[in-house]
């Protein structure tokens, strides 16, 4: 048996997940919202986590696969190459489109088990898009802050910079992402999945 957990916030889409592993009949699920911390003491390790890649947090899941014990599949909607990058960054084995059909996910999470690499065909052309992300990580940081609500001046503070150099930074992203203005830098970044 592969030991499979579901992460994934919302309930309903959860227990779908569970419930159509189950369907495989090699699998022991368990489910939880959240990434977990750190596993609770005496339960099993699942062999594969499969989680909501919009949800993913790279740092704490790369922490968790770097060991090799756990490989992660990733379900990642196939516009949001942003998204994509980010379960790349995290480790995962992988990469199922959301939109995709269910043998596509068995087999993600059997070839995972084994430690193989599994990306749907799908998400071809957002690994390439995911390639070509145009912003840096400061750049990101300054939308990322931005997008919160945050001016100028608070931006600046949280990262440490001048205000002007925060200005240039947004600049920068507006013209690199051909958007009109901030919020539409904003809205564009967002729709890649990028912030």
């Amino acid at each position: 048996m592969i030991r499979v957990t579901v992460v994934y916030e919302a309930g309903l889409l959860r227990a779908a997940l569970e419930e159509l592993l189950r369907c495989g009949g090699e699998f022991d699920v368990s489910s939880v919202a959240h990434w977990p911390q750190r596993p609770a003491p005496g339960a099993p390790v699942p062999d594969v986590y499969v989680i909501d890649a919009e949800c993913l947090e790279p740092a704490r899941a790369a922490d968790r696969t770097a060991a090799g014990k756990v490989a992660l599949v990733a379900l990642v909607p196939a516009q949001r190459p942003g998204v994509l990058r980010r379960a790349h960054q995290a480790g995962a084995l992988g990469f199922v489109d959301k939109g995709g059909s269910k043998s596509r996910l068995l087999t993600a999470v059997r070839r995972a088990a084994k430690g193989d690499r599994f990306v749907d065909e799908a998400l071809a052309a957002g690994f390439l898009a995911a390639a070509e992300m145009p912003l840096t990580q400061r750049e990101l940081s300054v939308l990322a802050l931005a997008a919160k609500g945050q001016p100028i001046a608070e931006v600046a503070a949280s990262l440490h910079l001048s205000q002007g150099t925060v200005r240039n930074y947004m600049a920068s992203v507006i013209r690199k992402v051909g958007a009109r203005n901030r919020v539409d830098a904003i809205r564009i970044a967002q729709g890649a999945g990028w912030t």
